[in-house]
């Protein structure tokens, strides 16, 4: 089980190293980066130039090490910046980071038709991915998190979340040694004696959060229960990834139409030999700016026969729903259902990635129900998003409320960082079949 990421957490005061700066020298950026560069880098290298000196000496060789250092420190840069998310396990970010880094470097070394080592490339891509998953799983034994808790206010549902040892305070002057920060209710009105103890400890550099920044940063999800709680801004996509973000859909879609056109029609003969009825299922739904569409799915379920209930209920999926038919089941654990909406985001209606369109009466029960529902619809829907690899299908009110949560957190973290984690865990989901019905 992955520790949750708690962002922008500095580390721990008094944890000392034999160096007598504070900190275990691999705790620090410089020696995490030198350490990798030394393994992965001029390792091979040398290995190279103990065999043959003259080819390692070589043009194409040093090429390609300025290469694997560009590779190797865009990887790192990569991997931290998705660490920052909640619930990311290192494990799951390293090697696909430094893929993308050493792919698109190399991929630029091939169309410039430079030569270079495939055993420095090699090696030094195996390397760093070695060195990070080790260096990981040293740094997160040596240094876990631990908060300290000002006592006061809404604070005690913090003891419920895993991932962080919680150290409660029972007076300003019982301060554990080491921990990464102090957590308090800033919105309470705290006695003279506890904001005299909040003041110094910003002033010895000891961070100090708000409850709800630390849940936030914990869970993945940004609750809003009053409009005054909502920053200038703060769940205001960025627009100018917005505008990248629709063209590389469009992109995107339009070669796996293209591609995978073959294995649709295939999935689409199947579900018409299984069950009577259209191989395509059509729901309207509510999409960007509160906009009405058509989505398309392959049809999973029966479409024959009377079905006594209500419009809403039809529209619920329930556990073991007896609709299913054989085919839809290995179709919706495996996500493949949702393939024909490659033709939304073709048309502009939906995204790859960005909360989940919900059908129209469901919406407008949603809507009734909770405050600030037509909010998520201030980006594109997706075909998967936050929510679905962080939550299971969802059905009743208080879930979709857990679900508003998880999409207000993808709105106000609207980046090609968080949507890259989102399809990485996406990837998963579709192999273990979580959260499937």
């Amino acid at each position: 089980m992955s520790q949750p990421s708690v962002v922008g957490l500095a580390p721990p005061a008094q944890e000392k190293d034999p160096t007598g700066n504070g900190r275990h020298p691999l705790l620090r950026l410089r020696y995490q980066l030198l350490g990798g560069l030394l393994l992965a880098v001029a390792l091979p290298f040398l290995i190279r130039f103990a065999i043959d000196w003259q080819v390692a000496l070589g043009i194409s060789m040093r090429v390609t090490v300025a290469a694997a250092v560009v590779a190797h420190l865009l990887g790192y840069a990569i991997y931290k910046r998705l660490d920052v998310f909640p619930g990311v396990a290192a494990f799951s970010t390293i090697l696909p980071a430094f893929a993308i880094s050493y792919g698109l470097v190399f991929l630029s070394i091939f169309f410039l038709r430079l030569d270079y080592s495939r055993f420095q490339a090699g090696s030094s891509f195996f390397l760093s991915a070695s060195w990070y998953f080790g260096l990981s799983v040293f740094v997160h034994r040596l240094e876990p998190y631990r908060l300290a808790i000002v006592p006061l206010g809404d604070v005690e549902r913090l003891m419920r979340l895993d991932g962080v040892i919680w150290e409660r305070l029972s007076s300003p002057d019982a301060m554990p040694g080491r921990v990464q920060g102090v957590v308090a209710d800033l919105r309470t009105d705290l006695p003279e004696v506890w904001e005299r103890f909040i003041t110094d400890c910003v002033l010895a550099g000891i961070p100090v959060y708000h409850v709800k920044q630390i849940l936030e940063s914990l869970t993945g999800r940004v609750a809003i229960e009053h409009l005054s709680e909502n920053t200038p801004g703060s769940l205001n996509p960025n627009r100018v990834y917005f505008g990248i973000k629709q063209m590389l859909d469009w992109l995107s879609a339009l070669a796996v139409l293209v591609v995978g056109a073959p294995f649709l029609l295939i999935v689409a003969l199947a579900i018409r030999l299984e069950s009577p009825g259209p191989a395509l299922f059509r729901q309207p739904r509510i999409g960007y700016r509160g906009q009405t569409f058509t989505v398309y799915k392959f049809r999973t379920m029966r479409s024959d026969g009377e079905d006594a209930r209500s419009e809403k209920d039809q529209a619920i999926t329930q556990k073991d729903d007896h609709r299913i038919t054989r085919i839809g089941r290995v179709l919706r654990r495996t996500r493949i259902d949702e393939l024909p909406q490659v033709i939304n985001v073709l048309r502009g209606e939906m995204s790859w990635i960005g909360p989940r369109p919900e059908a129209v009466v469901l919406s407008q029960w949603y809507q009734k129900e909770l405050a600030f529902y037509t909010y998520r619809h201030i980006v594109r829907p997706g075909v998967t998003g936050w929510a679905q690899v962080n939550q299971e299908h969802v059905a009743s009110v208080s879930e979709v409320h857990q679900k508003l949560y998880y999409d207000f957190y993808y709105i106000k973290n609207f980046s090609p960082w968080l949507d890259l984690v989102v399809a990485l865990r996406t990837i998963r989901i579709m192999l273990t079949g979580f959260g499937a019905r």
